[in-house]
């Protein structure tokens, strides 16, 4: 079997049906190994606007500790009469879940600013008309606050100015900006 190149894969990289084993790693026509990624994270296809996925799933790995440190605890109060398999480590192991589980449901946001009305609301704020910009979704402070990051330029040929606008995922305020001229020398590309 043959890759999309046309060089002959060596028999480790397939499986037992004869089929390329994407999980494995690939030898190029040169003998050295390539990277790739599995068809579920190749993202080159995808057409259409991104979605990023939203904290409020935290959430439910919330419930799943809950429900182990209730049944730690529960096991403990049960059966605590000085043995030696249900002893306090299980209780203290069911105290940390239940501590874990309430981390996980303050800080389970839900993003409702998505990256267009993040990049409306940066544009506001700069006050000059946006070109290239950027959107990247990151999280401040202790209990993971989303926060969009949008890196954007002026709509001049060249751009002029450059910002750096942090919105706030959940109400939409802009929590910090940075604007200043642009430094960069774009004379090489003058056509």
């Amino acid at each position: 079997m043959a890759n999309l190149s046309g060089a002959r894969l060596p028999s480790a990289a397939m499986d037992e049906r004869g089929e390329v084993d994407r999980w494995k790693p690939q030898k190029a026509a040169g003998g050295e190994h390539r990277d790739e990624l599995p068809p579920e994270l190749d993202v080159s296809g995808l057409v259409g606007p991104y979605l990023f996925p939203d904290n409020a799933r935290r959430r439910i790995s919330a419930a799943i500790y809950a429900v182990v440190g209730l049944a730690l605890v529960a096991l403990w109060a049960a059966f605590s009469t000085g043995g030696v398999l249900v002893n306090r480590g299980l209780l203290a192991g069911g105290v940390v879940m239940l501590l874990v589980a309430i981390y996980h449901v303050r800080a389970g946001y839900p993003l409702v600013v998505r990256d267009l009305d993040a990049l409306t609301a940066a544009s506001r704020q700069v006050g000059f008309p946006i070109g290239h910009a950027s959107a990247q979704l990151g999280w401040r402070g202790l209990v993971s606050r989303p926060t969009w990051r949008i890196l954007l330029y002026s709509s001049d040929d060249p751009p002029t100015k450059r910002g750096l606008v942090l919105v706030d995922g959940v109400d939409g305020a802009v929590v910090a900006h940075f604007v200043e001229d642009n430094p960069e020398d774009w004379s090489e590309f003058d056509r």
